[in-house]
């Protein structure tokens, strides 16, 4: 549990930095997976900081996948956003209403239910259809944000923030598809093929939702994305379950640890009257 709460932080504040750069670089065509975007935002340093921290963040969340439920990482990974809010409030000076805080505070009691409640992960590695599809899902997300991108104003954002937490989504449940870390298993396994395509897709397409709409739209759907698919793939397939008679408060503590991520969707970006450097 501290692995996936020390993930969230490093997102959390990683996000901070990287909202400043984006919004600093200029747009580039009218796709909505652009590389050119990302190689223009990296000669922000607050970028790259932020990419360092995303790093740490993403080790953190591997580890934290190999011990626990899914459906308890994803939520953290979602309350990164309080993070954020919190960072923003005391570096940027981001004044945060008594509903944000509230929802804060939420976001916190949701996890620590969670954390009560959760079991040990899942013993099922999944099926070879189930790691083809992982793969087929991340390979898809690229083709989502090609139209996305061609869809107008806050639709736009909303469609590639969802599509970005797809993305991330395959990111966490490859990782327990992946059962051998030798060359040889790696390369013949597809989940490992969909975990890069999936962490570079969900990449992209967050780096163009931030830059060219809004913010809430594009976070809320990036929250959506990354939690509920995932959740329902580990319980469903991978045999992820709760502590004995404590469902009830696990499903309780997800869905208020996701809602209070959601009241915090602005904070998925930095304000834009910050200056950048």
């Amino acid at each position: 549990m501290l692995c996936a709460l020390g993930s969230a932080v490093s997102y959390g504040t990683a996000t901070v930095l990287q909202a400043v750069a984006t919004r600093a670089t200029a747009p580039g065509g009218s796709s909505g997976v652009d590389p050119r975007l990302m190689m223009r935002a990296m000669r922000q340093w607050r970028y790259v900081a932020g990419l360092a921290l995303d790093g740490l963040g993403f080790l953190l969340e591997l580890v934290a996948l190999r011990s626990l439920p899914i459906y308890v990482v994803g939520a953290a990974l979602a309350a990164s956003l309080a993070v954020t809010a919190v960072v923003a409030s005391w570096a940027l000076r981001v004044r945060l209403s008594r509903v944000e805080w509230l929802a804060v505070g939420t976001v916190c009691g949701g996890l620590a239910m969670l954390g009560l409640a959760s079991g040990a992960e899942g013993a099922g590695t999944g099926s070879m259809a189930l790691r083809v599809g992982a793969l087929c899902t991340a390979v898809g997300v690229f083709l989502f944000g090609a139209v996305a991108g061609r869809l107008p104003g806050r639709a736009r954002a909303a469609a590639l923030g969802l599509g970005a937490g797809i993305g991330f989504g395959v990111v966490e449940v490859s990782v327990r598809l992946i059962d051998g870390l030798s060359p040889g298993a790696l390369l013949a396994n597809p989940a490992a093929y969909a975990l890069l395509l999936g962490s570079i897709a969900g990449f992209l397409l967050l780096t163009s939702a931030l830059q060219r709409g809004s913010v809430t739209a594009a976070t809320a759907g990036m929250v959506i994305g990354e939690t509920l698919g995932p959740a329902w793939v580990g319980v469903q397939w991978l045999g992820d379950r709760t502590r004995e008679g404590l469902m009830p408060l696990a499903v309780v503590g997800f869905v208020l640890a996701v809602a209070g991520a959601l009241v915090l969707a602005r904070f998925g970006e930095a304000p834009e009257d910050q200056p950048a450097e």
